[in-house]
């Protein structure tokens, strides 16, 4: 049994999770990411399998909130120090590459954010930009980033739903004037913003080779006259590319697509998936299987929050 809190990995991976749903909280991201890296510390060698997945997603999770939501600097210091040290820790190869990329970026966007600091240093010096809350600028304002616009847009449209759910007016007309703006100016960055919501978590893992009681049971059917008729003249076995001919046998997937049994073998234990539609069948794999229900999960979150800005974007416009 691994050695966590409670003294089970049952307790890690809530804990885990919890943390996870922190990281959306600009308050709470950066305790979350060294809460992160404390449990990655103590308890990531003694996990089980599932659970150093588990871990390896979290760390990945970080790295996608940095690069699409926030841009200061002790966030990415924080998320620099659980990259390195997921890096000591993780061996797999693919992830410990995926993790000194995230290594780079993190030291890439600290160089930058340092130079412009620097560069605000010089322009004090010189005298020169414009004043902004008491500070001297460089050069024009620039454009917001998205993360800032959309934290606007979620300010401005809990001021407009609160006032409506009580019925009373909210603040004053400039106040009503200056969220109705924001939205607008959402709606018109929708292509841009959407992606942020929709982000990708980390690379899809290799899917193992189709489960061999799976593969048995698919149906093997001969090809007659009238499926050649239906087929068409041109038709294939997707896989050798050999015409298909009268009482040729055929292997049927789920999704309809039928191959050569000898050509539809070997290729499922490769790629398990169909070469026409990337239908999967299932695995004998516990992990992968459930690391797909995950990901199901996750997107219809990703889609339902999608789909949310929009309705709230379109109420007001």
């Amino acid at each position: 049994m691994e050695q966590g809190l409670g003294g089970n990995g049952v307790d890690i991976e809530k804990k885990l999770q919890e943390l996870q749903k922190q990281l959306s909280k600009k308050s709470m991201f950066e305790e979350a990411v060294f809460s992160i890296k404390s449990l990655l510390q103590q308890y990531y060698t003694s996990a089980s399998p599932p659970l150093k997945n588990l871990f390896y997603t979290v760390v990945c999770r970080v790295a996608t909130v940095l690069k699409t939501r926030y841009t200061a600097p002790g966030f990415w210091n924080a998320g620099l120090g659980l990259f390195l040290e997921g890096e000591q820790l993780i061996s797999g190869t693919s992830e410990r590459k995926h993790l000194q990329n995230c290594i780079a970026h993190a030291r890439e966007h600290l160089g930058e954010a340092e130079n412009r600091s620097e560069d605000m240093g010089s322009a004090q010096t010189r005298n020169t930009g414009f004043l902004f809350e008491g500070h001297l600028t460089v050069d024009p304002e620039p454009p917001q980033p998205d993360w800032l616009v959309q934290s606007n847009f979620l300010s401005a449209a809990a001021t407009l739903f609160s006032g409506e759910s009580s019925n009373e007016p909210v603040g004053n007309s400039n106040t009503s004037e200056e969220a109705a703006n924001l939205v607008r100016q959402l709606f018109d960055r929708l292509d841009t913003m959407v992606p942020v919501i929709l982000e990708d978590g980390p690379a899809a893992p290799r899917a193992p080779p189709a489960s061999k009681e799976v593969v048995a049971k698919l149906p093997v059917t001969t090809v007659t006259a009238d499926v050649l008729t239906k087929l068409g003249a041109d038709s294939e076995c997707a896989i050798c590319t050999e015409s298909l001919v009268l009482n040729d046998k055929m292997q049927e997937l789920p999704c309809k697509h039928i191959f050569h049994p000898p050509c539809l073998k070997p290729w499922l234990d490769e790629h398990n998936s169909c070469p026409i539609c990337r239908h999967q069948l299932r695995t004998d794999d516990h992990d992968y299987e459930s690391w797909k229900e995950r990901e199901k999960e996750a997107e219809e979150e990703r889609k339902g929050a999608a789909n949310a800005v929009r309705e709230g974007v379109s109420m007001y416009i």
